[in-house]
């Protein structure tokens, strides 16, 4: 195709210049030969034609060399399309060769498991007729040993795991009484110091509370001015303040009973100031009634806001606050609901410190923890239930939540912190002073205490000692091995503790003792 366009192209550089030799002669020679004269016009005639000719023997070398140069392009190419087949068949044969040889290798490789697999199922199959001949002889050899023993092989299966089972009980049993010695041991160590860090940081005076207040009359004569003409004046005053006036024959005394802390409160306040005013009427009743009410509530949100900044916890909402002041009002046993409360704060935080918790964070659970106490006389419910749900309201963060639902045992706790709680709790309930506690709940207790202990099976005698913060019980050592002795111990501490509320700890000590008594005569 180039070769064509070069000659082609020739041609026409060929024509063009016969064209251009044409014009020449047909419009610029005549027009010179008009101008000029003589032999100039035959002079310039022949250098037309042989500028002519110049120009059509170049024209042909050029066609030539064109036509060479197609010529040579057109053999490059067919020499470069020859050697890319050459390259390209080369690397067909020896693909081609390769693909032979990895034929050959899986050949060799198809014989060789075959081989191997014709190898296994003859080891397999001597192994199912060895098989069969040791069944056989197993089976010879356990009916020898039924007819020598006398027994049946499910008798002598049993007889051998009832013989492991017990010795392995008695091996389970005193590897857990050894971890459990040394873990107790070390734990008991160490939480020893941190209560003891704890109690010899802070210190606080016990202070009790009951559920009445006492007014005390400068006469009798005010008794018949509070009671009234037909006692009006103390049916307004038990109806506006919500508790019960009893009047006995004490002199110069009046008692406020209410199972509310507050309205209580409010009672006192409104009756020492009647009696210190002298006008004592329906109408004046209902304004200091009303009055006190609201300063009571004005104190309890302020007494809130001043235990939250004794211990230094910022960012705790206010009327969550104004619920933390009315514990001043409640009692437990006994104990100040507020000042349990902070006590309980500062041990926690204190043990926090030592063990690298939150601090802040630790605090604000112990505060929090009793929470619901005051709400409990209000609203059914549990203080636990009542404490979470009012955390939760005001968006009290999960470890706080948590601490406050397993500070009794009631939910399993999460954290740290909740344990640290726990254990403040306890230790601030079961100081000696902190809670008082009737006569009939602590020999109810004492009674419960040595009832669980003589249920269990082997007991010889059970004593409830210390106040019941402890159970000693004797075991027949007849009945009772040592390491059923231990499990014993720590089945009664689990029954103690699903079925029985008590302050602090109760420690169980089960004693087995063997004598053997010979007389020599």
């Amino acid at each position: 195709m180039d070769l064509g366009l070069a000659i082609l192209t020739a041609v026409l550089a060929a024509l063009g210049a016969a064209i251009v030799t044409f014009l020449v002669l047909f419009f610029l020679v005549p027009t010179v030969h008009k101008r000029i004269v003589g032999k100039d016009a035959k002079r310039i005639k022949k250098d037309a034609e042989i500028k002519a000719e110049r120009i059509l023997k170049n024209a042909q070398l050029d066609a030539k060399q064109a036509l060479y140069e197609a010529k040579q392009q057109a053999q490059n190419e067919a020499r470069e399309i020859k050697q890319e087949a050459f390259s390209l068949q080369n690397k067909l044969e020896a693909r081609e060769r390769t693909i032979d040889a990895r034929d050959n290798a899986l050949l060799n490789k198809e014989n060789a498991l075959e081989a191997k697999n014709d190898v296994l199922n003859q080891k397999i199959a001597n192994y199912d007729k060895k098989t069969q001949e040791l069944e056989s002889n197993i089976s010879k050899i356990i009916a020898e040993l039924e007819k020598v023993s006398g027994m049946s092989t499910k008798e002598a299966h049993d007889e051998i795991m009832r013989r492991v089972e017990s010795r392995m009980s008695q091996e389970i049993a005193a590897y857990i009484k050894n971890q459990e010695d040394e873990a107790e041991s070390q734990a008991e160590a160490k939480a020893r110091d941190l209560l003891a860090m704890a109690c010899d940081k802070y210190a606080q005076d016990v202070v009790t509370e009951r559920t009445v207040a006492v007014i005390s009359l400068p006469n009798d004569e005010l008794k018949g001015r509070i009671i009234g003409r037909e006692g009006r004046n103390i049916r307004v005053l038990e109806q506006t303040l919500g508790v019960d006036l009893v009047i006995d024959d004490t002199p110069e005394v009046i008692t406020i009973s209410c199972f509310n802390p507050i309205r209580r409160e409010i009672a006192r306040r409104t009756l020492t100031a009647l009696v210190k005013d002298g006008r004592i009427q329906p109408g004046r009743i209902e304004e200091m009634a009303a009055k006190y009410q609201k300063e009571v509530q004005t104190e309890t949100q302020k007494v809130g806001e001043e235990a939250a900044n004794r211990l230094g916890l910022p960012r705790i909402n206010r009327e969550l606050l104004g619920y933390l002041g009315r514990l001043k009002y409640r009692t437990s046993y006994g104990q100040n609901a507020l000042e349990h409360s902070i006590e309980v704060a500062h041990l926690t935080g204190l043990m926090a410190a030592e063990l690298g918790l939150d601090q802040n964070l630790a605090k604000r659970a112990g505060l929090l923890h009793d929470i619901g106490k005051a709400l409990d006389f209000e609203v059914e419910g549990s203080h636990v239930a009542l404490g979470a749900d009012l955390a939760r309201k005001y968006n009290e963060p999960e470890v706080v939540i948590n601490a406050i639902e397993s500070h009794h045992g009631e939910v399993e706790p999460k954290s740290v912190i909740a344990y640290l709680v726990k254990a403040a709790d306890t230790l601030s309930a079961a100081r000696p002073g902190a809670r008082s506690e009737t006569m009939d709940a602590y020999i109810k207790r004492i009674t419960q205490l040595e009832e669980i202990a003589n249920s269990f099976d082997g007991v010889q005698q059970a004593y409830a000692m210390q106040a019941g913060r402890e159970v000693r019980v004797m075991v027949i050592p007849e009945k009772v091995s040592d390491a059923e002795a231990v499990k014993m111990a720590q089945e009664m501490r689990d029954k103690i503790e699903t079925t029985m509320a008590y302050p602090g700890q109760i420690k169980v000590s089960v004693i087995r003792e063997y004598r053997a008594v010979e007389t020599a005569k």
